[in-house]
């Protein structure tokens, strides 16, 4: 009885910390952005991306939570995601989107010292994220 007295309160600690680092990443880009918003700010990066997201079947703003996922990682981009009004459909074309061309700096600079050739390795990323989006987008009725 001791033992899993001793598992559940380890379970718990843990899931708690894992729930603090989350939120330190997540919290900052949810609230920047809905700052953001109220500025005129995201009017005009929604105005400069919109025709790039139309392909793929997503508000101009949605760019901001694929650049925030490209360039940090996964976490940041939910973070972002969430402060943006969007539905299930775009919501899942954002999370395949950023699940093939995530964190590109960090696996990047890793990928470079297994003698990839790490140009070839970020457009194949990005292209092909966009790709899956079109696709997702044309697919989805």
């Amino acid at each position: 009885m001791l033992a899993y007295r001793t598992i559940l309160k380890n379970g718990i600690i843990k899931g708690l910390e894992t729930v603090w680092e989350l939120t330190k990443v997540m919290a900052p880009f949810y609230i920047a952005v809905t700052l953001l918003a109220q500025t005129p700010v995201m009017g005009f990066l929604d105005k400069m991306a919109k025709p790039v997201m139309k392909l793929v079947g997503l508000p101009g703003e949605a760019a901001t939570a694929i650049v925030v996922g490209n360039v940090l990682n996964i976490y940041a981009a939910i973070g972002t995601m969430s402060a943006l009004s969007l539905n299930a459909k775009e919501v899942t074309i954002i999370a395949l989107m950023i699940l093939i061309s995530h964190n590109l700096f960090i696996e990047t600079a890793v990928s470079k010292k297994t003698g990839i050739n790490v140009t070839s390795l970020v457009l194949v990323r990005i292209i092909g994220s966009f790709i899956a989006g079109i696709l997702l987008n044309w697919g989805w009725m």
